[in-house]
């Protein structure tokens, strides 16, 4: 007997996000399940340090005022509603959500999953979780919860659970598990697949991406699966914007999860109709024997301090301020263990306005002790305030310092990880790891199409030809950089190799790059290892998530055939 397709909706892609989404989503149409998004590197640092000063909490508490407003709606339109809210703490969220309902009156399930802190194995972190899978999810689906909420698991999870509960998926059936998987990553950033974050926005009419709806999934018991929307909402589904989705925050072809590997290098994708994207050929193997835990600890203190340069003599001025920062500096008590100067020329020459005509010299200091970073900086810079160069002044004066986190990641085994669900009648469910594991090793480089032919060319941007999408994980980040024709595909697979990236992306020309191609999705995403530092919450550049990487990427000049122009 064919099982009916399984609705599932995103009403969250980040803690934070849309608070009414949650209300779009279950009053634009038909739903069986509504999943949320709250969790990344930086939240569980943000959770880890709202748990110290009250152990109650750790949770997104945005989820709970969102349920008060739309508990009701989802109870009466039957749809479940799956989020990893719980952070830190999805025990307490779930009784918050159960001390809700009772307020409210609506007669719910709520049930939650728990077992990846493993932060007590970890004394030096604030926060230590494993990023566990859907069994879980599902196993609390299938004893009837209408609410699950879980603290760290994998983003595709949300969806790989309730698929699983749905359409009773044995644990092999990695084709399958994969093709939930690919869906689950597209939504689970939410607007980023409907329009949002768009490399080719420009195209569209801007009306449209005004207000952009969040995306849905019509998913298979084959595995496949259609991406869409509600009618009527904003933005638009099509393959460039799902491609873009699909290269975010990703490495290799294989993507690996407790639950499947999903070969991204098998995805196909068809516009089966306006604003429906269908995914088909996903092809899955079995998991990894280890799990990804993810360790936020608090690095030390902060403090930066932006000089403004008006005018002429940018480069002397830098110069000058920068000498006498520097011996002042060196004869303080605590000179601060790391010092980093950028000089960003964002001055115009004969501008009209003052601030068209000035530069931003940015000083960032770092270190263990708070007074290094807080009175030495401000004793130093505010003593020049007469004494330095012509115009001085500065954005702020710097303050007393603020602590920065570092992420890392390490792996522990599938089996050392207590996974388990805890039901709505508080029975406690232990989930099974994997038993058929696969140690991951990069997919093979496919074979190359042939190379535009020789033609004329003309210097233009990246981005008139090629669309792109960047991120971070951890201290890396990725750059997904893709094409929209097979004649661009044939041009950028042999123009754009990790070199070339590599003399574009000047940041990156001491570092580690890998290329990876993917040619049914006409991409090439690139990983620039260690670029972000110690991850996100230490700071460790002008863009610390890596967001708009690939749009410095996509503003580069090359030769460009005349023929894609």
């Amino acid at each position: 007997m064919t099982v009916a397709p399984l609705r599932i909706g995103n009403a969250s892609g980040f803690y934070g996000d849309r608070f009414d989404a949650m209300r779009e989503m279950l009053t634009g149409g038909p739903l069986d399940v509504l999943t949320g998004d709250y969790l990344a590197e930086l939240t569980m640092l943000i959770l880890g340090r709202d748990r110290l000063k009250n152990p109650s909490g750790g949770y997104a508490r945005t989820f709970l005022g969102q349920l008060e407003e739309c508990l009701g709606l989802a109870h009466e339109r039957g749809v479940r509603i799956v989020a990893n809210a719980g952070g830190l703490n999805p025990a307490g969220l779930a009784d918050a959500v159960r001390q809700l309902a009772d307020r409210l009156g609506i007669p719910v399930r709520v049930a939650h999953v728990e077992g990846d802190d493993l932060t007590a194995g970890h004394p030096r972190s604030l926060a230590a979780h494993a990023y566990l899978g859907g069994a879980g999810i599902a196993a609390c689906l299938r004893e009837g919860a209408d609410i699950v909420v879980t603290g760290r698991v994998t983003d595709a999870a949300l969806v790989t659970g309730p698929a699983v509960a749905h359409f009773g998926w044995a644990p092999d059936a990695y084709d399958r598990l994969a093709g939930a998987v690919v869906a689950g990553h597209v939504l689970e950033c939410g607007t980023q697949a409907t329009g949002g974050n768009y490399a080719f926005f420009t195209d569209h009419d801007p009306a449209r991406l005004r207000h952009p709806g969040f995306p849905l999934a019509e998913l298979h018991e084959d595995g496949t699966s259609v991406i869409t929307k509600h009618d009527g909402t904003g933005g638009l589904v099509d393959i460039g914007t799902v491609t873009a989705q699909l290269l975010y925050e990703t490495s290799g072809a294989r993507y690996a999860g407790p639950d499947v590997t999903a070969r991204l290098d098998s995805v196909r994708l068809a516009q089966e109709a306006p604003d429906r994207v269908r995914i088909s050929g996903v092809r899955g193997e079995a998991p990894p024997p280890t799990l990804k835990v993810g360790l936020n600890r608090l690095g030390g203190y902060r403090n930066e301090v932006v000089f403004v340069l008006t005018g002429l003599d940018i480069e002397a001025k830098a110069a000058l301020v920068r000498d006498q920062m520097e011996a002042a500096l060196d004869a303080a008590k605590s000179r601060p263990t790391e010092v980093r100067w950028d000089l960003a020329r964002t001055d115009h020459a004969d501008a009209p306005t003052e601030e068209t005509a000035s530069a931003l010299l940015r000083l960032v200091v770092r270190d263990r002790d708070q007074d290094a970073v807080g009175r030495t900086l401000s004793g130093a810079a505010i003593e020049l305030a007469l004494a330095s160069y012509p115009g001085f002044h500065v954005i702020a004066p710097p303050g007393k310092g603020s602590p920065y986190g570092v992420f890392e990641d390490v792996y522990v085994p599938q089996g050392a990880v207590e996974h388990v669900a805890v039901l709505h009648d508080g029975r406690r469910v232990p989930v099974a790891p994997a038993t058929d594991t696969l140690v991951l090793e990069p997919a093979p480089e496919p074979a190359l199409p042939e190379p535009l032919s020789p033609g004329p060319t003309r210097r233009a941007p990246l981005g008139v030809v090629a669309g792109a999408r960047s991120g971070d994980k951890g201290g890396n980040a990725n750059v997904g950089v893709w094409v929209r024709s097979d004649d661009a595909w044939r041009w950028l697979v042999h123009q754009l190799t990790a070199d070339r990236f590599q003399n574009l992306i000047t940041e990156s020309c001491h570092l580690k790059v890998v290329r990876h191609t993917l040619p049914n999705l006409r991409a090439l995403n690139f990983v620039v290892e260690g670029i972000l530092g110690e991850g996100v919450a230490s700071q460790h550049r002008f863009d610390p998530q890596a967001k708009a990487l690939g749009e410095w990427l996509r503003s580069r000049h090359l030769d460009i055939p005349e023929a894609l122009l």
